[in-house]
């Protein structure tokens, strides 16, 4: 049916003040017939018909036909994203389950503009049930406060409901929040949030629910760790043995601690000690006995990367004999305020005579615990420094395969040269060879006397290990007394600096080397003059800051210091199993060459799980590294002969979103009441009210009751009209 409007560009204030003339006139025309005797009517009549007239010539109306049509209303359903939907519901898992239910939604609700997010840490994503390659990737944790909020600050139309469909534990809104918080945190859109819970009951299902420690992880000091383990579904926890295991590069984990936790059909958190000796991205695995029935046999274990902290670098320094060298190592040593230094000085040998009843054991000024050191107190201590000492004149020897373990397990090896180290000391073919970097001549001499000027190689020139030193001296080293005759460089070692004359073979003869062996790393050092850079003419350039140049470089490289790493290596986000992990390589400034990456597990025998090598410009490079299993891993990125960087990490089943996996049925209800919608199960969607359908107009059309010139004419006509009839009334 047509309706009446008024003109277009007609303001409220335009229309009141022309209605209110028109009134007044009329009004003042009626009291001015009151008081004429003559033609009274005649004239209030023609006054009624001239403002009419006027009326529709100052707001010309037009009629308006409409034609509407129902929209059906739009509604939001926001799908849980957080990997905690991959474990068990009543029927299947829950995530297959909360598809379903979007699903069936998207069906029901056919004549409703019904569009499906997912929800987790990040923004919303648009989810397409209908290819499973477009809904997403799993996250640790779901927001769904963030969600609704996104939301509403989207632009277009406005929801007229929204429908969460998950277990309920989310980040946000907290548990514990009250109702009021409750409905400020989920109320920002101001309609119902209706909730479906996709399971009720919480699987058979003892966890490592939670790991946390007091303070920063520090070598060789103890770390609490605080262990929550937690039962539900039915399995009773009333004793469950907990262990504490550390995960090491090329030899079987190394158990730290051990406890029993108590947790009936509830939480228990036991206080378990741990003493961790390695500084560095060190790989703990917190896991209990698994128990009969479990469903969830994922979270019965916990993998972190510890960050360990070193206060002071522990060091073991034995000398054979008191050299300039020694003496001038163990001033800068002692002189370090970073290096918490043990030492030990041999100043007889067994052919001397000292007048002392058990001359075997008393080689030193005070007795040399050489048994203690090397066996009990041997793990307390972050680097061993041998420097020009006799193994089988020192009574060392039966050490030498502790020594050689403890490189294995993560610990730091200098062996310094002199007359008594390397091959004149009795180490070629000793299980410590195993683990230098350089091979060890079985015959031959095994010292030269000559003078020379050791030569940097390529991997010397780039290698931030020797950055101090060329940054004082450039190419330029002074002239050292003496070499040890070493061998060729093991497979993965990388020598700095070789001997300009002799030859090993058909190479220059290594001079200083480095390397990894299993969990930890070892330097060779063949001279025993590097006290040289402190001292002569060369030194006088620098005032001899060239000599702690090169130990500061040499200890940081063995202590894994980031400053003397040729690169980095970092992961892009959390490594879970089973989903793609990501690496960030970041070479040396300026350095370019062949980058080769790989990544090994960690633990006996260790195994290559990834290789790739690619050509690097100098920049970052992004590496994807497929999906690894559960463990630990130890990824090692390689620029040509560089030494390698080192990145140590562990690779969880779920993480942290495994760790509970109780459903919380309690706080959806608890939401959809605090806005007025409404809570049900997959099997009850059908109670889910639909909003109703909003009128939209489809075709409008406006047309002019008269011509604006006829409203101009007639208003002409009846203005004159009424002011004859006035004159005629006598009127003025």
């Amino acid at each position: 049916m047509p309706n009446l409007a008024l003109a277009e560009g007609m303001t409220p204030v335009a229309v009141t003040l022309g209605a209110l003339v028109l009134a007044v006139w009329v009004i003042a025309a009626a009291l001015e017939v009151r008081r004429s005797e003559r033609a009274g009517a005649a004239v209030l009549v023609s006054a009624v018909v001239a403002a009419l007239c006027v009326a529709g010539a100052f707001f010309r109306p037009t009629r308006v036909k409409e034609r509407g049509a129902r929209l059906g209303p739009r509604v939001a359903v926001l799908v849980d994203q957080a990997r905690r939907l991959r474990l068990p519901a009543e029927h299947g898992d829950r995530r297959s389950v909360a598809l379903a239910a979007a699903a069936a939604l998207g069906r029901r609700w056919a004549q409703a503009q019904v569009d499906v997010y997912g929800f987790g840490e990040q923004k919303l994503v648009p989810l397409s049930l209908a290819r499973e390659s477009t809904l997403g990737q799993l996250g640790e944790e779901s927001d769904l406060t963030g969600a609704l909020a996104e939301l509403a600050a989207a632009p277009g139309e406005r929801v007229r409901a929204v429908v969460v469909v998950s277990d309920g534990r989310f980040a946000r809104p907290a548990e514990s929040v009250d109702e009021a918080g409750l409905a400020l945190a989920v109320g920002t859109l101001g309609v119902p949030v209706h909730t479906v819970r996709v399971t009720e009951q919480a699987p058979a299902d003892a966890s490592v629910r939670e790991v946390s420690t007091v303070g920063a992880a520090v070598a060789h000091q103890p770390l609490v760790l605080h262990v929550t383990i937690g039962c539900a579904g039915g399995i009773n926890c009333d004793e469950v043995p907990v262990v504490v295991r550390e995960l090491r590069q090329g030899s079987s984990p190394a158990e730290l601690a051990r406890g029993t936790a108590h947790a009936g059909t509830g939480e228990a958190t036991i206080d378990l000690e741990v003493t961790i000796e390695r500084a560095g991205q060190r790989v703990i695995e917190v896991a209990l006995e698994p128990q009969t029935g479990d469903r969830v046999p994922e979270n019965d274990h916990r993998l972190l990367t510890l960050d360990v902290r070193r206060e002071r670098v522990r060091l073991l320094h034995v000398a054979g004999r008191p050299t300039y060298d020694v003496r001038q190592l163990r001033l800068w040593l002692k002189a370090n305020e970073s290096i918490d230094l043990v030492a030990f000085f041999i100043l007889r040998t067994n052919g001397d005579q000292p007048n002392v009843v058990d001359d075997t054991s008393e080689l030193s000024l005070i007795p040399f615990p050489v048994d203690a050191l090397f066996t009990q107190h041997l793990p307390t201590f972050d680097a061993v420094m041998l420097q020009d000492i006799d193994a089988v004149e020192y009574k060392l020897e039966p050490y030498l395969p502790a020594l050689e373990a403890y490189v294995r397990s993560g610990g730091g090896l200098i062996m310094v040269g002199g007359p008594s180290a390397f091959a004149g000391g009795g180490y070629a073919g000793s299980p410590l060879e195993r683990v230098l970097p350089v091979e060890l001549p079985r015959g031959g001499e095994p010292y030269d006397l000559r003078g020379f000027v050791p030569r940097y190689t390529m991997a010397g020139r780039v290698a931030p290990v020797l950055g101090g030193v060329r940054q004082l001296f450039g190419e330029d080293l002074p002239l050292m007394e003496g070499s040890n005759t070493l061998g060729k460089p093991r497979p993965g070692s990388i020598v700095l600096w070789e001997h300009p004359e002799r030859r090993v073979g058909d190479i220059a003869m290594p001079v200083l080397a480095l390397g990894e062996m299993g969990d930890g790393r070892s330097i060779a050092l063949g001279v025993d003059a590097t006290h040289e850079l402190g001292f002569g003419e060369l030194a006088e350039r620098t005032s001899g800051r060239a000599y702690g140049a090169l130990w500061d470089g040499l200890l940081g490289w063995l202590m894994r210091d980031p400053r003397y790493e040729a690169g980095r290596v970092s992961l892009d986000g959390p490594c879970i199993a089973g989903e793609p992990a990501s690496f960030e390589l970041v070479p040396p400034p300026g350095a370019t060459g062949e980058l080769a990456f790989t990544i090994e597990r960690l633990g006996v025998p260790a195994q290559t799980v990834f290789s790739r090598s690619l050509r690097s410009a100098g920049s970052s490079e992004h590496v994807d590294a497929g999906r690894l299993r559960a463990g630990g891993y130890s990824a090692r990125m390689r620029l040509g002969a560089a030494p390698p960087t080192r990145l140590d990490f562990a690779c969880e089943d779920g993480g942290r979103a495994y760790a509970d996996s109780r459903p919380d049925p309690a706080r959806l209800i608890r939401i959809a009441r605090a806005t007025g919608g409404k809570s049900v199960t997959p099997d009850e969607l059908g109670e889910l009210p639909l909003p109703p359908a909003t009128e939209v107009m489809v075709e409008r059309r406006a047309s002019a009751l008269l011509p604006p010139w006829v409203w101009a004419l007639a208003a002409a006509l009846t203005l004159g009209a009424h002011w004859l009839l006035r004159r005629r009334a006598g009127l003025a």
